[in-house]
């Protein structure tokens, strides 16, 4: 069902970044490889879990619940990813290059100066890592809105080089290309990289392949095969990272020896890599295990781990007691049983997924129903994709899209608001307040600019009095 949509992508027959690809590439490990390795590697959840006499038949009601889901979810998407036949206009968003340099460089600045601040907040740079890593990440909390803002001078700055580049044909072979990637990751590791969450460093990375392949030079299928080589090698040793900081990853690299000791100490292995990081499968089959007892007191909430998420960046300041059931408390009682969770004592912090937050919700009768919004979400970033123009200056937010597709399937509610909001929102803001709007006809292959630019255009408006007022 989902193999479909990934033997289209090595075909060629979908663009290296639609979403509907790329869903179905990681959508073949993520629901058939993945239940496979478990079984053939006999590796699960942690010893302390109350496993299931055989983990097979859990296996299986989950693959029959995900097949379903895969159904809806590829009939909302091909319902929503319809286009109307034959526009006769289009609405085009184009860089207005003067006011753009202008508002990026005061976002950099802005993003710089609050990252120092971070900084300088913990002690220096290794404090910092100290306090993320090593002490956890508690110590970071309520700075979300500092992130939102902080973390995005790399995204920013390769936005510069992306429209830069797009017109100045000496900075679009693949050894300046390589070279701005390697100087990206340094950025991202200073910004946000080195509090230890990886995901922070790869979808930025991802993001910054996304404009390269739209806005410079297409992307080929090789070049996407060694990017990934690079990101599971990068992933695998940012686990000791973030395990014991730098210390851990010295102790990775000087012998395999030390390696081995510390992924028996931490769980960072390649295995656990491919089943936990990039798989829920024994997550989920458990969930279903533990919901079917016949003793099971685990009681729903009905949506509340969803509000729950909703509220993740709202500061402490200004609701302190947060009134909504979270998803760790939930996951703790579901796995432990009914009051079993103690804040900072006895939880849980898996990762749950798309169906595996919508089990903790409503029970495993849900999960088909779960797939909905994911289908309507793809249809419409494919839509997108199929119909913005190559001048179009939406495609630099293209790729965070398309990476919200994934984070969605694999991730939590609080997980993809947090994904959304800190990556999205001043990168967003600085593409909308940068663009003007032109309405196009469209004849054959050629599109002709007749009518006046995004002062005519409702929407315009807004942007323009905010402009003023800036």
């Amino acid at each position: 069902m989902i193999g479909i949509d990934a033997i289209k992508w090595f075909r060629n027959h979908l663009n290296i970044f639609d979403p509907v690809g790329i869903i179905g590439v990681l959508g073949f490990h993520f629901f058939f490889l993945a239940p496979i390795l478990h079984v053939s590697w006999d590796r699960w959840l942690e010893a302390w879990f109350d496993y299931p006499p055989d983990w097979r038949p859990w296996l299986g009601g989950m693959a029959i619940l995900n097949l379903l889901g895969l159904l809806a979810y590829r009939f909302c998407r091909n319902l929503v990813v319809k286009k109307p036949k034959n526009p006769s206009t289009q609405i085009v968003w184009q860089i207005n290059l003067k006011r753009f340099y202008f508002i990026v460089s005061f976002a950099m600045i802005f993003s710089a100066v609050l990252q120092i601040g971070v900084y300088q907040q913990f002690g220096g740079v290794m404090g910092y890592i100290a306090s993320a890593t090593q002490e956890g990440e508690s110590n970071l909390e309520g700075m979300g809105i500092v992130f939102l803002f902080s973390e995005t001078f790399p995204i920013l700055a390769m936005m510069v080089f992306s429209i830069y580049a797009q017109k100045n044909k000496r900075f679009q072979s693949w050894p300046i290309l390589i070279l701005v990637l390697l100087v990206f990751l340094v950025l991202q590791m200073f910004f946000g990289g080195l509090r230890g969450s990886r995901s922070n460093t790869i979808w930025a990375l991802f993001w910054a392949a996304g404009m390269i392949h739209f806005m410079i030079r297409p992307i080929t299928k090789k070049e996407v095969a060694i990017g990934i080589v690079f990101l599971l090698f990068f992933m695998y040793l940012y686990g000791f990272f973030k395990a014991g900081g730098l210390d851990g990853v010295n102790t990775a690299l000087e012998s395999r020896e030390d390696a081995a000791q510390l992924e028996e100490k931490s769980g960072r292995t390649w295995q656990g890599l491919l089943l936990g990081d990039i798989g829920r499968s024994d997550v989920h089959a458990y969930m279903l295990y533990r919901l079917m007892l016949p003793h099971s007191d685990y009681e729903y909430v009905w949506g509340e781990t969803y509000i729950a998420g909703a509220t993740i960046l709202i500061p402490k300041f200004i609701m302190p007691d947060k009134p909504f059931k979270h998803k760790v408390m939930q996951g703790t009682e579901l796995f432990f049983g009914k009051g079993s969770y103690k804040m900072g004592v006895w939880e849980t912090s898996k990762v749950y997924g798309i169906a595996g937050e919508a089990m903790l919700n409503f029970g495993f009768f849900a999960v088909p129903l779960a797939f909905i919004p994911l289908g309507i979400l793809v249809g419409w970033v494919q839509r997108c994709l199929l119909s913005w123009k190559s001048s179009d200056s939406r495609l630099i937010l293209l790729p965070m899209l398309v990476n919200f597709c994934f984070m969605v399937l694999t991730s939590d509610f609080d997980n993809d608001i947090f994904f959304l909001i800190k990556n999205s929102g001043l990168p967003v803001l600085v593409v909308w307040l940068s663009s003007q709007k032109e309405l196009i006809d469209i004849v054959g292959d050629r599109e002709q600019v007749t009518l006046r630019q995004a002062q005519c255009i409702a929407g315009d408006s807004a942007r323009s009095l905010f402009l003023s007022k800036f």
